[in-house]
Protein backbone atom coordinates (compact mmCIF):
# COMPACT_ATOMS: atom_id res chain seq x y z
CA UNK A 1 0.00 0.00 0.00
CA UNK A 2 1.41 3.38 -1.01
CA UNK A 3 2.17 6.09 1.53
CA UNK A 4 0.44 9.48 1.11
CA UNK A 5 3.68 10.93 -0.29
CA UNK A 6 3.93 8.11 -2.87
CA UNK A 7 0.29 8.61 -3.83
CA UNK A 8 0.85 12.32 -4.46
CA UNK A 9 3.94 11.53 -6.53
CA UNK A 10 1.93 9.05 -8.60
CA UNK A 11 -0.83 11.62 -9.18
CA UNK A 12 1.79 14.20 -10.19
CA UNK A 13 2.59 12.02 -13.21
CA UNK A 14 -0.85 12.77 -14.66
CA UNK A 15 -2.16 15.95 -13.00
CA UNK A 16 -0.44 19.32 -12.78
CA UNK A 17 -0.69 21.35 -9.56
CA UNK A 18 -3.59 21.12 -7.07
CA UNK A 19 -1.32 19.84 -4.30
CA UNK A 20 -3.93 20.49 -1.58
CA UNK A 21 -6.51 18.25 -3.24
CA UNK A 22 -3.91 15.55 -3.90
CA UNK A 23 -2.85 15.57 -0.25
CA UNK A 24 -6.47 15.24 0.91
CA UNK A 25 -7.25 12.21 -1.27
CA UNK A 26 -3.88 10.62 -0.47
CA UNK A 27 -4.57 10.86 3.28
CA UNK A 28 -8.10 9.49 2.81
CA UNK A 29 -6.67 6.55 0.86
CA UNK A 30 -4.03 5.81 3.49
CA UNK A 31 -6.64 5.99 6.26
CA UNK A 32 -8.46 3.13 4.57
CA UNK A 33 -5.33 1.00 4.85
CA UNK A 34 -4.84 2.04 8.47
CA UNK A 35 -8.44 1.15 9.24
CA UNK A 36 -8.05 -2.32 7.70
CA UNK A 37 -5.29 -3.11 10.21
CA UNK A 38 -7.41 -2.37 13.29
CA UNK A 39 -9.46 -4.79 15.33
CA UNK A 40 -12.92 -5.62 13.90
CA UNK A 41 -14.67 -3.84 16.79
CA UNK A 42 -12.82 -0.56 16.26
CA UNK A 43 -12.88 -0.89 12.46
CA UNK A 44 -16.68 -0.75 12.44
CA UNK A 45 -16.62 2.59 14.26
CA UNK A 46 -14.32 4.39 11.80
CA UNK A 47 -15.98 5.77 8.67
CA UNK A 48 -14.30 7.52 5.73
CA UNK A 49 -13.88 11.28 5.87
CA UNK A 50 -15.65 12.36 2.69
CA UNK A 51 -14.17 15.16 0.59
CA UNK A 52 -15.75 18.08 -1.22
CA UNK A 53 -13.69 19.80 -3.93
CA UNK A 54 -14.36 23.41 -4.92
CA UNK A 55 -12.96 24.84 -8.12
CA UNK A 56 -13.78 25.84 -11.71
CA UNK A 57 -14.27 23.27 -14.41
CA UNK A 58 -11.26 21.76 -16.13
CA UNK A 59 -8.78 22.07 -13.23
CA UNK A 60 -8.55 18.34 -12.43
CA UNK A 61 -11.30 17.49 -9.92
CA UNK A 62 -12.64 14.44 -11.77
CA UNK A 63 -9.21 13.35 -12.94
CA UNK A 64 -7.84 13.29 -9.38
CA UNK A 65 -10.62 10.96 -8.22
CA UNK A 66 -10.42 8.74 -11.32
CA UNK A 67 -6.64 8.39 -11.16
CA UNK A 68 -6.83 7.67 -7.43
CA UNK A 69 -9.19 4.77 -8.06
CA UNK A 70 -6.94 3.39 -10.80
CA UNK A 71 -3.87 3.55 -8.57
CA UNK A 72 -5.39 1.20 -6.00
CA UNK A 73 -7.69 -0.71 -8.41
CA UNK A 74 -10.75 0.39 -6.45
CA UNK A 75 -14.32 0.31 -7.84
CA UNK A 76 -15.13 3.81 -9.07
CA UNK A 77 -18.24 5.48 -10.43
CA UNK A 78 -18.97 9.07 -11.39
CA UNK A 79 -22.48 10.51 -11.22
CA UNK A 80 -23.87 13.93 -12.07
CA UNK A 81 -25.97 15.30 -9.22
CA UNK A 82 -28.03 17.34 -11.70
CA UNK A 83 -29.46 14.28 -13.43
CA UNK A 84 -31.73 13.68 -10.43
CA UNK A 85 -33.31 17.14 -10.88
CA UNK A 86 -34.23 16.67 -14.54
CA UNK A 87 -37.88 17.25 -15.38
CA UNK A 88 -39.55 13.98 -16.27
CA UNK A 89 -36.57 11.92 -15.03
CA UNK A 90 -37.62 8.29 -15.20
CA UNK A 91 -35.83 5.14 -14.22
CA UNK A 92 -33.54 4.42 -11.32
CA UNK A 93 -33.36 6.84 -8.39
CA UNK A 94 -30.31 7.98 -6.40
CA UNK A 95 -29.70 4.38 -5.31
CA UNK A 96 -28.50 3.81 -8.88
CA UNK A 97 -25.08 5.24 -7.98
CA UNK A 98 -24.52 2.28 -5.63
CA UNK A 99 -25.86 -0.20 -8.17
CA UNK A 100 -23.49 1.24 -10.75
CA UNK A 101 -20.65 0.95 -8.23
CA UNK A 102 -21.39 -2.75 -7.73
CA UNK A 103 -21.43 -3.28 -11.50
CA UNK A 104 -18.04 -1.54 -11.72
CA UNK A 105 -16.72 -3.75 -8.90
CA UNK A 106 -17.92 -6.89 -10.69
CA UNK A 107 -16.23 -5.81 -13.93
CA UNK A 108 -13.02 -5.11 -12.02
CA UNK A 109 -13.02 -8.43 -10.16
CA UNK A 110 -13.94 -10.34 -13.32
CA UNK A 111 -11.08 -8.77 -15.29
CA UNK A 112 -8.63 -9.67 -12.54
CA UNK A 113 -9.88 -13.28 -12.43
CA UNK A 114 -9.63 -13.49 -16.23
CA UNK A 115 -5.98 -12.49 -16.10
CA UNK A 116 -5.34 -15.38 -13.69
CA UNK A 117 -7.11 -18.02 -15.79
CA UNK A 118 -5.94 -16.67 -19.15
CA UNK A 119 -3.11 -19.24 -19.69
CA UNK A 120 -5.58 -22.11 -19.22
CA UNK A 121 -8.20 -20.36 -21.34
CA UNK A 122 -5.67 -19.86 -24.15
CA UNK A 123 -4.74 -23.56 -24.09
CA UNK A 124 -8.40 -24.61 -24.18
CA UNK A 125 -9.15 -22.13 -26.96
CA UNK A 126 -6.26 -23.51 -29.00
CA UNK A 127 -7.64 -27.06 -28.73
CA UNK A 128 -11.08 -25.85 -29.86
CA UNK A 129 -9.48 -24.05 -32.79
CA UNK A 130 -7.63 -27.22 -33.79
CA UNK A 131 -10.87 -29.20 -33.59
CA UNK A 132 -12.55 -26.63 -35.84
CA UNK A 133 -9.69 -26.81 -38.35
CA UNK A 134 -9.53 -30.62 -38.40
CA UNK A 135 -11.17 -32.20 -41.46
CA UNK A 136 -14.09 -34.52 -40.73
CA UNK A 137 -12.93 -38.11 -40.70
CA UNK A 138 -15.61 -40.43 -42.01
CA UNK A 139 -15.95 -43.64 -40.06
CA UNK A 140 -18.55 -45.27 -42.23
CA UNK A 141 -21.42 -44.21 -40.00
CA UNK A 142 -23.96 -41.64 -41.03
CA UNK A 143 -26.31 -39.94 -38.60
CA UNK A 144 -29.96 -40.86 -39.26
CA UNK A 145 -32.11 -38.22 -40.86
CA UNK A 146 -34.88 -39.05 -38.39
CA UNK A 147 -33.63 -38.94 -34.76
CA UNK A 148 -36.28 -41.51 -33.77
CA UNK A 149 -34.54 -44.08 -35.96
CA UNK A 150 -31.48 -43.95 -33.72
CA UNK A 151 -33.60 -44.36 -30.58
CA UNK A 152 -35.39 -47.34 -32.12
CA UNK A 153 -32.15 -48.96 -33.23
CA UNK A 154 -32.61 -48.20 -36.91
CA UNK A 155 -28.91 -47.33 -37.39
CA UNK A 156 -25.76 -48.99 -36.25
CA UNK A 157 -23.52 -47.20 -33.78
CA UNK A 158 -20.25 -45.72 -35.05
CA UNK A 159 -17.44 -48.16 -35.59
CA UNK A 160 -14.06 -47.79 -33.90
CA UNK A 161 -11.27 -46.17 -35.89
CA UNK A 162 -8.47 -48.45 -36.98
CA UNK A 163 -4.94 -47.93 -35.71
CA UNK A 164 -3.91 -46.53 -39.10
CA UNK A 165 -6.80 -44.03 -39.07
CA UNK A 166 -5.94 -42.99 -35.52
CA UNK A 167 -2.32 -42.48 -36.54
CA UNK A 168 -3.34 -40.40 -39.56
CA UNK A 169 -5.68 -38.32 -37.43
CA UNK A 170 -2.98 -37.71 -34.83
CA UNK A 171 -0.46 -36.79 -37.52
CA UNK A 172 -2.89 -34.34 -39.12
CA UNK A 173 -3.66 -32.79 -35.70
CA UNK A 174 0.03 -32.24 -35.02
CA UNK A 175 0.46 -30.67 -38.44
CA UNK A 176 -2.42 -28.24 -37.81
CA UNK A 177 -1.12 -27.47 -34.31
CA UNK A 178 2.35 -26.58 -35.60
CA UNK A 179 0.92 -24.43 -38.41
CA UNK A 180 -1.44 -22.68 -35.97
CA UNK A 181 1.33 -21.88 -33.50
CA UNK A 182 3.55 -20.64 -36.33
CA UNK A 183 0.85 -18.14 -37.34
CA UNK A 184 0.28 -19.65 -40.77
CA UNK A 185 -3.49 -20.09 -40.38
CA UNK A 186 -4.49 -16.64 -39.08
CA UNK A 187 -6.56 -15.81 -42.16
CA UNK A 188 -8.31 -19.20 -42.40
CA UNK A 189 -12.10 -19.12 -41.90
CA UNK A 190 -13.41 -21.44 -39.18
CA UNK A 191 -16.83 -22.05 -37.68
CA UNK A 192 -16.99 -21.95 -33.91
CA UNK A 193 -19.74 -22.19 -31.32
CA UNK A 194 -19.82 -19.68 -28.48
CA UNK A 195 -22.26 -18.95 -25.69
CA UNK A 196 -24.28 -15.78 -25.97
CA UNK A 197 -25.19 -13.76 -22.86
CA UNK A 198 -28.87 -13.47 -22.02
CA UNK A 199 -29.78 -9.83 -22.74
CA UNK A 200 -33.19 -10.01 -21.09
CA UNK A 201 -31.88 -8.74 -17.78
CA UNK A 202 -30.13 -5.80 -19.46
CA UNK A 203 -33.34 -4.81 -21.20
CA UNK A 204 -35.18 -4.77 -17.87
CA UNK A 205 -32.43 -2.70 -16.25
CA UNK A 206 -32.79 -0.15 -19.04
CA UNK A 207 -36.47 0.15 -18.08
CA UNK A 208 -35.51 0.73 -14.44
CA UNK A 209 -36.24 -2.82 -13.21
CA UNK A 210 -33.09 -4.07 -11.50
CA UNK A 211 -33.73 -7.81 -11.27
CA UNK A 212 -32.17 -10.92 -12.73
CA UNK A 213 -34.86 -13.02 -14.36
CA UNK A 214 -32.66 -16.07 -14.74
CA UNK A 215 -31.87 -16.08 -11.01
CA UNK A 216 -35.54 -15.66 -10.13
CA UNK A 217 -36.37 -18.71 -12.22
CA UNK A 218 -33.66 -20.78 -10.61
CA UNK A 219 -31.31 -20.66 -13.60
CA UNK A 220 -33.59 -22.85 -15.73
CA UNK A 221 -33.00 -20.76 -18.84
CA UNK A 222 -30.32 -22.59 -20.86
CA UNK A 223 -27.39 -20.55 -22.21
CA UNK A 224 -27.83 -19.49 -25.81
CA UNK A 225 -25.23 -20.86 -28.20
CA UNK A 226 -24.43 -19.38 -31.56
CA UNK A 227 -22.43 -20.70 -34.48
CA UNK A 228 -20.18 -18.06 -35.94
CA UNK A 229 -17.76 -17.99 -38.85
CA UNK A 230 -14.64 -15.90 -38.41
CA UNK A 231 -10.96 -15.74 -39.20
CA UNK A 232 -8.68 -17.72 -36.88
CA UNK A 233 -7.24 -14.48 -35.47
CA UNK A 234 -10.71 -13.26 -34.48
CA UNK A 235 -11.99 -16.71 -33.47
CA UNK A 236 -9.10 -17.09 -31.02
CA UNK A 237 -10.15 -13.94 -29.13
CA UNK A 238 -13.77 -15.10 -28.97
CA UNK A 239 -12.81 -18.57 -27.77
CA UNK A 240 -10.42 -17.24 -25.12
CA UNK A 241 -13.24 -15.01 -23.82
CA UNK A 242 -15.66 -17.96 -23.89
CA UNK A 243 -13.24 -20.28 -22.09
CA UNK A 244 -12.40 -17.63 -19.50
CA UNK A 245 -16.09 -17.24 -18.70
CA UNK A 246 -16.34 -20.99 -18.06
CA UNK A 247 -13.32 -21.01 -15.74
CA UNK A 248 -14.62 -18.20 -13.52
CA UNK A 249 -17.02 -18.83 -10.66
CA UNK A 250 -19.37 -15.85 -10.88
CA UNK A 251 -20.73 -16.48 -7.35
CA UNK A 252 -17.24 -15.90 -5.94
CA UNK A 253 -16.78 -12.87 -8.20
CA UNK A 254 -20.07 -11.36 -7.00
CA UNK A 255 -19.25 -11.95 -3.34
CA UNK A 256 -15.79 -10.39 -3.72
CA UNK A 257 -17.19 -7.49 -5.74
CA UNK A 258 -19.78 -6.59 -3.10
CA UNK A 259 -17.12 -6.64 -0.40
CA UNK A 260 -14.78 -4.45 -2.44
CA UNK A 261 -17.57 -2.03 -3.29
CA UNK A 262 -18.44 -1.70 0.40
CA UNK A 263 -14.86 -1.38 1.69
CA UNK A 264 -12.91 0.19 -1.21
CA UNK A 265 -15.56 1.84 -3.42
CA UNK A 266 -15.23 5.49 -4.47
CA UNK A 267 -18.29 7.48 -5.61
CA UNK A 268 -17.61 10.81 -7.29
CA UNK A 269 -20.62 13.16 -7.21
CA UNK A 270 -20.03 15.95 -9.71
CA UNK A 271 -21.87 19.28 -10.02
CA UNK A 272 -23.07 19.14 -6.43
CA UNK A 273 -23.16 22.94 -6.40
CA UNK A 274 -26.03 22.78 -8.91
CA UNK A 275 -28.31 21.18 -6.30
CA UNK A 276 -27.44 23.73 -3.60
CA UNK A 277 -30.36 26.03 -2.81
CA UNK A 278 -30.50 29.30 -0.89
CA UNK A 279 -32.89 29.69 2.01
CA UNK A 280 -36.56 30.69 1.57
CA UNK A 281 -36.75 29.59 -2.04
CA UNK A 282 -39.44 27.85 -4.02
CA UNK A 283 -39.91 25.91 -7.24
CA UNK A 284 -36.77 24.40 -8.71
CA UNK A 285 -34.75 25.19 -5.57
CA UNK A 286 -37.12 23.05 -3.51
CA UNK A 287 -36.56 20.23 -5.99
CA UNK A 288 -32.79 20.59 -5.62
CA UNK A 289 -33.08 20.44 -1.85
CA UNK A 290 -35.16 17.29 -2.25
CA UNK A 291 -32.31 15.70 -4.21
CA UNK A 292 -29.93 16.58 -1.39
CA UNK A 293 -32.21 14.81 1.09
CA UNK A 294 -32.36 11.78 -1.20
CA UNK A 295 -28.57 11.63 -1.42
CA UNK A 296 -28.10 12.15 2.33
CA UNK A 297 -29.01 8.61 3.54
CA UNK A 298 -26.58 7.04 1.05
CA UNK A 299 -23.73 9.28 2.18
CA UNK A 300 -24.64 8.80 5.85
CA UNK A 301 -24.66 5.04 5.53
CA UNK A 302 -27.52 2.76 4.61
CA UNK A 303 -28.20 -0.56 2.88
CA UNK A 304 -29.07 -0.49 -0.82
CA UNK A 305 -30.78 -3.47 -2.41
CA UNK A 306 -29.24 -4.59 -5.69
CA UNK A 307 -29.82 -7.63 -7.88
CA UNK A 308 -26.60 -9.09 -6.43
CA UNK A 309 -27.69 -8.63 -2.82
CA UNK A 310 -27.74 -5.89 -0.16
CA UNK A 311 -24.83 -3.40 -0.18
CA UNK A 312 -23.85 -1.23 2.79
CA UNK A 313 -22.68 2.30 2.02
CA UNK A 314 -21.19 3.07 5.46
CA UNK A 315 -17.55 2.73 4.38
CA UNK A 316 -17.72 3.94 0.77
CA UNK A 317 -15.62 7.06 0.13
CA UNK A 318 -17.70 9.88 -1.37
CA UNK A 319 -15.93 12.72 -3.19
CA UNK A 320 -18.17 15.62 -4.22
CA UNK A 321 -17.14 18.42 -6.56
CA UNK A 322 -18.52 21.66 -7.88
CA UNK A 323 -17.48 25.03 -9.24
CA UNK A 324 -19.48 26.96 -6.58
CA UNK A 325 -19.46 30.15 -8.65
CA UNK A 326 -22.99 31.18 -7.65
CA UNK A 327 -23.78 29.03 -4.65
CA UNK A 328 -21.59 28.20 -1.67
CA UNK A 329 -20.95 25.01 0.26
CA UNK A 330 -22.92 26.57 3.10
CA UNK A 331 -26.00 26.57 0.83
CA UNK A 332 -26.16 22.78 1.06
CA UNK A 333 -28.41 21.42 3.79
CA UNK A 334 -26.52 21.21 7.11
CA UNK A 335 -26.85 17.43 7.36
CA UNK A 336 -25.15 16.97 3.97
CA UNK A 337 -22.45 19.51 4.78
CA UNK A 338 -21.60 17.53 7.90
CA UNK A 339 -21.03 14.40 5.85
CA UNK A 340 -18.25 16.11 3.87
CA UNK A 341 -15.89 17.27 6.64
CA UNK A 342 -12.86 17.74 4.35
CA UNK A 343 -13.05 20.71 1.98
CA UNK A 344 -10.33 21.57 -0.50
CA UNK A 345 -10.17 24.42 -2.97
CA UNK A 346 -8.65 23.90 -6.40
CA UNK A 347 -7.02 26.98 -7.86
CA UNK A 348 -7.60 28.25 -11.43
CA UNK A 349 -4.81 27.38 -13.83
CA UNK A 350 -2.05 29.87 -14.64
CA UNK A 351 -0.09 30.24 -17.90
CA UNK A 352 2.72 28.16 -16.40
CA UNK A 353 0.20 25.44 -15.42
CA UNK A 354 -1.07 25.27 -19.00
CA UNK A 355 2.49 25.02 -20.23
CA UNK A 356 3.21 22.14 -17.87
CA UNK A 357 0.00 20.35 -18.85
CA UNK A 358 1.10 20.43 -22.48
CA UNK A 359 4.42 18.65 -21.90
CA UNK A 360 4.82 17.11 -18.43
CA UNK A 361 2.14 14.42 -17.84
CA UNK A 362 2.84 10.90 -19.12
CA UNK A 363 0.09 11.21 -21.70
CA UNK A 364 0.35 14.94 -22.37
CA UNK A 365 -1.66 16.46 -25.22
CA UNK A 366 1.39 17.15 -27.38
CA UNK A 367 2.61 13.56 -26.93
CA UNK A 368 -0.80 12.27 -27.98
CA UNK A 369 -0.80 14.24 -31.23
CA UNK A 370 2.82 13.32 -31.97
CA UNK A 371 1.93 9.63 -31.63
CA UNK A 372 -1.23 10.00 -33.74
CA UNK A 373 0.51 11.73 -36.64
CA UNK A 374 3.49 9.37 -36.45
CA UNK A 375 1.15 6.66 -37.80
CA UNK A 376 0.84 8.76 -41.00
CA UNK A 377 4.61 9.31 -41.42
CA UNK A 378 4.61 12.76 -39.78
CA UNK A 379 7.35 13.43 -37.22
CA UNK A 380 5.68 16.24 -35.28
CA UNK A 381 7.53 18.31 -32.69
CA UNK A 382 6.83 21.51 -30.75
CA UNK A 383 9.40 24.15 -29.86
CA UNK A 384 9.48 25.72 -26.38
CA UNK A 385 8.22 29.06 -27.66
CA UNK A 386 5.31 27.31 -29.40
CA UNK A 387 4.31 25.61 -26.14
CA UNK A 388 4.42 28.98 -24.38
CA UNK A 389 2.30 30.58 -27.13
CA UNK A 390 -0.34 27.84 -26.88
CA UNK A 391 -0.41 28.22 -23.08
CA UNK A 392 -0.90 31.98 -23.34
CA UNK A 393 -3.68 31.51 -25.90
CA UNK A 394 -5.51 29.08 -23.59
CA UNK A 395 -5.14 31.41 -20.61
CA UNK A 396 -6.37 34.45 -22.57
CA UNK A 397 -9.33 32.56 -24.01
CA UNK A 398 -10.40 31.34 -20.57
CA UNK A 399 -10.08 34.83 -19.15
CA UNK A 400 -12.12 36.50 -21.89
CA UNK A 401 -14.69 33.73 -22.39
CA UNK A 402 -16.14 30.95 -20.26
CA UNK A 403 -13.36 29.39 -18.21
CA UNK A 404 -13.25 25.71 -19.19
CA UNK A 405 -9.79 25.08 -17.78
CA UNK A 406 -7.39 22.64 -19.41
CA UNK A 407 -10.08 21.47 -21.84
CA UNK A 408 -9.37 24.68 -23.78
CA UNK A 409 -5.99 23.23 -24.76
CA UNK A 410 -7.65 20.45 -26.77
CA UNK A 411 -9.64 23.02 -28.75
CA UNK A 412 -6.59 25.14 -29.49
CA UNK A 413 -4.25 22.28 -30.43
CA UNK A 414 -6.94 20.74 -32.64
CA UNK A 415 -7.36 24.03 -34.52
CA UNK A 416 -3.60 24.47 -34.67
CA UNK A 417 -3.02 21.08 -36.30
CA UNK A 418 -6.10 21.11 -38.51
CA UNK A 419 -4.18 21.52 -41.82
CA UNK A 420 -1.50 18.99 -40.88
CA UNK A 421 -4.04 16.38 -39.79
CA UNK A 422 -6.11 16.86 -42.94
CA UNK A 423 -3.21 16.58 -45.40
CA UNK A 424 -1.43 13.68 -43.69
CA UNK A 425 -2.48 10.52 -45.51
CA UNK A 426 0.42 8.17 -44.85
CA UNK A 427 1.16 7.83 -48.59
CA UNK A 428 4.24 10.06 -48.44
CA UNK A 429 7.76 9.50 -47.06
CA UNK A 430 8.60 10.30 -43.47
CA UNK A 431 8.20 14.07 -43.06
CA UNK A 432 9.43 16.20 -40.17
CA UNK A 433 7.12 19.03 -39.08
CA UNK A 434 8.20 21.53 -36.43
CA UNK A 435 5.58 23.76 -34.82
CA UNK A 436 7.10 27.03 -33.63
CA UNK A 437 5.74 30.30 -32.23
CA UNK A 438 5.21 31.84 -35.68
CA UNK A 439 3.18 28.83 -36.78
CA UNK A 440 1.02 29.15 -33.66
CA UNK A 441 0.38 32.85 -34.29
CA UNK A 442 -0.57 32.18 -37.90
CA UNK A 443 -2.95 29.29 -37.26
CA UNK A 444 -4.56 29.96 -33.89
CA UNK A 445 -7.76 31.92 -34.29
CA UNK A 446 -7.70 35.57 -33.17
CA UNK A 447 -10.18 35.08 -30.35
CA UNK A 448 -7.57 32.96 -28.55
CA UNK A 449 -5.00 35.75 -28.64
CA UNK A 450 -6.82 38.00 -26.20
CA UNK A 451 -9.07 40.99 -26.68
CA UNK A 452 -8.12 43.54 -29.32
CA UNK A 453 -7.91 46.83 -27.38
CA UNK A 454 -7.24 48.97 -30.48
CA UNK A 455 -10.93 49.05 -31.32
CA UNK A 456 -11.49 51.23 -28.22
CA UNK A 457 -9.01 53.92 -29.42
CA UNK A 458 -10.70 56.93 -31.03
Amino acid sequence: MMTPRETVEALDRYIIGQSEAKRAVAIALRNRYRRSRLSPELREEITPKNIIMMGPTGVGKTEIARRLAKLVEAPFVKVEATKFTEVGYVGRDVDSMIRDLVEAAIRLCKEQRMKVVRPVAEANAEQRLIDALMPAYKSGWKAPENPLQFLLGGNKPPVELTEEEKSQRLSKREEITNALRAGQLEDEIVEIQIEQPNNGANAMIAMGIDVNLNEMMGGILPPKKKNRKAKVSEARKLLIQDESEKLIDMDDVTQEAIERAEQDGIVFIDEIDKIAAAANTHGADVSREGVQRDILPIVEGCTVTTKYGPVKTDFILFIAAGAFHVSKVSDLIPELQGRFPIRVKLEPLSVEDYRSILIQPEHAITKQYEALLRTDNILLSFTDDAISAIARSAFNANESEENIGARRLHTIVENLLDDISFNAGGDHPLTKVVVDEEYVKEHVRKEYEGEDLQRFIL
